[in-house]
C-alpha cells in the first residue's frame, strides 16, 4: 500500500501495536507516520489533501488484504477443542472483530472455522466499533442473550473495555494483539493461555480434537 502511494515503508514491528482498532485506525496511523518520516503532515493537512490520500490508502490495503488474506495466518493451539467444548455444550457463538466483515467471513472460512459461529459482524457491520459497546450489545441482541450472561473472549484491552461498558464478563487470551502492552496487566475477569482452558474454568462440556482427530495451528 505506501509502496504504491509513493511513501516510505514501515515494518511489522512497528504496525503490530496499531493492530486491533480496526482498518481505518490502522491505515491512518502508518499513514500519519509515513507522512511524519518525510516531514508533510502539515502540508497534507493544508492542502487538504488527507482525505484523498486515506481514501487511495484504503482502496489499496483491501485489494492487497483480499489478496493474501490468511496465507500467512495460523490458528493458535487449542482453539479448535475450546470451539468443540463450547459447540458439545450447545453456546450460541458470534465472531466480533474490528476488521471489515468481509475479510473476516474470508479468514474464518480459509481456516476451517466458521461453520462454529451463528454470527460474524466486523468493524463495519455497526455505527461504531470496540471499544465502544455498541457492537457488543448488538452482537447480545442477534445471539438472543443478555450481556450479563454474555461472556466476551477477547486478546486486548479493546476488547475488556467494550465488555465492560456492555456488562457482559470478559476473558482474555493471553496471545494475540494487545497494542504492544502486556495483556496481564488488562482489567479482566481472567486469562487464558489457550481457548481449550474455557471448559475447565467455566464448567461446560468436554474438550476434544476435531473430527479428523487433528488440531489445527
Amino acid at each position: 500500500m505506501l509502496d504504491d502511494l509513493a511513501l516510505p515503508r514501515t515494518d511489522a514491528a512497528q504496525v503490530r501495536p496499531l493492530v486491533g482498532k480496526g482498518s481505518e485506525h490502522l491505515i491512518r496511523a502508518v499513514l500519519d507516520r509515513a507522512s511524519a518520516s518525510r516531514q508533510s503532515v502539515a502540508k497534507t493537512e493544508k492542502d487538504g489533501r488527507s482525505q484523498s490520500v486515506f481514501d487511495s490508502a484504503w482502496e489499496r490495503y483491501q485489494s492487497h488484504y483480499l489478496a493474501v488474506n490468511g496465507q500467512n495466518a495460523h490458528v493458535f493451539p487449542g482453539v479448535i477443542e475450546g470451539l468443540e467444548a463450547m459447540r458439545a455444550s450447545d453456546l450460541r457463538l458470534a465472531c466480533l472483530t474490528n476488521k471489515p466483515t468481509a475479510f473476516a467471513v474470508s479468514l474464518l472460512a480459509s481456516k476451517g472455522l466458521a461453520g462454529y459461529f451463528s454470527h460474524v459482524f466486523g468493524g463495519d457491520a455497526f455505527e461504531r466499533k470496540k471499544p465502544d459497546p455498541l457492537p457488543l450489545l448488538k452482537t447480545c441482541e442477534a445471539l438472543g442473550t443478555s450481556p450479563s450472561r454474555t461472556l466476551m473472549v477477547g486478546d486486548s484491552s479493546n476488547d475488556a473495555a467494550a465488555a465492560r461498558a456492555a456488562g457482559c464478563p470478559v476473558v482474555l487470551v493471553t496471545y494475540g494483539y494487545n497494542h504492544g502492552e502486556p495483556v496481564r496487566e488488562v482489567d479482566a475477569d481472567g486469562f487464558l493461555d489457550s481457548l481449550s482452558e474455557l471448559s475447565t474454568v467455566f464448567g461446560f462440556g468436554v474438550a476434544r480434537p476435531t473430527r479428523n482427530g487433528s488440531t489445527a495451528t
